[in-house]
């Protein structure tokens, strides 16, 4: 029999320790330790032998001789998980989707799950959470009482079990919600730990990497309160890709982002509204982040910022009002504050427009979170439009970085923002002076190139009268 000893392992760092302890003393993190069990090197060879391993024994081969086919991948329905994904779903690969609790990846899956079932592929639906009749109640509304012959859905958290599902159903694709919730029945640990989350990730990719039946797994993987992946880093290097889904639970938008894709662009996005039916994909970002009006409004202006590989026209709100306190307030949704503070006082000093005296509060259309600095000569001129309260047309576009000496900086990609600004119909845009290196067609849009802050001011509300601040 096999000499068993239990050991507490930190899930941030995966050091060991002999007994449990409130801190990690190799990384410093508290309650962060779990117990394992840890076996003698007889008993883990004997449950690591039985694994067939991914290469099903094959001899070593040619690099430029192996064939990749040309149906490597499965294209759904929708279009904003293709294009997260890198063009569809490869065949052979294991795909990690975690968000916060509530913001609808159960929702996303049983979507993608059932399309894929009218499609002629056989899917498996595995949860560990929740009961088949939960399940069927929720695709009963997502789905529109349309499920697919081709969807099976059980409820296990046994990984022995759940591989005997699949060699006998033979589906194409697998979805086990969630990863943390099943268990091998040869790993003495508790499911959720980090032992048995890699065990269970290994056997996943062991089926997933079969070359005689390839098939794709989603996982879904638990999010920690710091907004991470649950467990150690094992289980993200292990997978293809890791996806996240984020979205405030009052907020309509979702958006799906690539951590990690081998197969296409880390950082590619997919956006996604909220609705009674589930997730419908966001076809037209840039009509979703612009308010409709019939006359345009004091305080907003548009930018236009890059998600992934695409641009979105984006409406900036602002509002700018007298403060009776000794220290007006500087609020943001959308930016970061301290970013807002800063464009604020480049605004005084460069600008010429006092705000001192006043509360300044900025917020981002549709729920959108900025992090490009290319925003920022939107974000200023929306707070100008309130000051002055004056509109600014509504056809008007800004793009531009705003450096500390009031200068208009270069952006990446201007010409393909002027592409995307020019298709929406928009009629100026106004860009770093000497930004665009080559001609751009264009059929609506003129582009106006500006070196400086104040220029920007004049060239909207025409000649301004620069106070620079009094010195103490």
């Amino acid at each position: 029999m096999a000499k068993v000893k239990t050991q507490f392992k930190c899930n941030e760092c995966g050091h060991i320790h002999a007994k449990w302890q409130g801190k990690c003393d190799d990384c410093g993190k508290w309650n962060t330790l779990e117990e394992v069990t840890a076996e003698s090197s007889k008993s883990v060879a004997s449950v690591m032998g039985s694994r067939k391993g991914l290469g099903n024994n094959k001899k070593p081969v040619r690099l430029k001789v192996v064939e990749t086919g040309q149906n490597d991948r499965i294209l759904t329905s929708n279009g904003e998980l293709n294009r997260v994904l890198g063009g569809g779903i490869v065949r052979d690969s294991v795909i990690i989707l975690s968000a916060p609790p509530g913001t609808g990846k159960s929702t996303l899956l049983l979507q993608t799950a059932n399309e894929l079932a009218e499609q002629g592929y056989t899917v498996l639906y595995c949860s560990g959470e929740e009961s088949d009749t939960q399940i069927k109640t929720r695709a009963d509304r997502t789905c529109k009482n349309n499920i697919s012959d081709n969807l099976y859905v059980v409820s296990e958290t046994s990984m022995n079990k759940i591989e005997q599902y699949i060699e006998e159903f033979d589906p194409a694709i697998v979805i086990i919600d969630s990863i943390q919730t099943v268990y091998l029945e040869d790993v003495p640990s508790r499911p959720g730990s980090p032992t048995q989350v890699n065990e269970c990730t290994a056997k996943v990719i062991e089926m997933a990497k079969d070359s005689k039946k390839p098939r794709s797994f989603f996982c879904v993987g638990h999010m920690t309160k710091e907004d991470e992946l649950a467990g150690s880093r094992t289980l993200e290097h292990a997978v293809d890709v890791v996806l996240y889904l984020e979205g405030d639970r009052t907020e309509q938008l979702r958006i799906l982002k690539a951590v990690k894709n081998r197969f296409g662009d880390t950082g590619e996005t997919g956006l996604f509204q909220m609705e009674e039916d589930g997730l419908i994909p966001i076809d037209n970002p840039s009509k979703f982040f612009i308010t409709e009006r019939m006359e345009p409004v004091a305080g907003t202006a548009l930018t236009i910022t890059k998600e992934g590989t695409r641009n979105i026209v984006v409406e900036v709100e602002s509002l700018a009002s007298k403060s009776f306190y000794g220290f007006p307030s500087r609020l943001a949704t959308g930016i970061k504050k301290e970013i807002l503070s800063i464009l604020v006082e480049i605004l005084e000093q460069r600008g010429g427009i006092s705000c001192n005296d006043k509360n300044v509060t900025v917020m981002v259309s549709g729920g959108l979170k900025l992090t490009e600095p290319s925003v920022n000569l939107g974000v200023i001129m929306s707070i100008v439009s309130s000051v002055y309260n004056r509109a600014i047309p509504s056809d008007t576009v800004f793009v531009g970085e705003v450096g500390l000496t009031g200068e208009i900086k270069k952006v990446p990609n201007v010409e393909a923002r002027i592409k995307e600004v020019d298709r929406m119909g928009f009629k100026r845009m106004y860009i770093p002076k000497g930004n665009m290196k080559s001609p751009v067609a264009r059929k609506h849009v003129e582009v106006i190139e500006v070196p400086s802050l104040h220029e920007t001011i004049k060239a909207i509300y025409g000649l301004i009268e620069k106070k620079p601040r009094k010195q103490a």
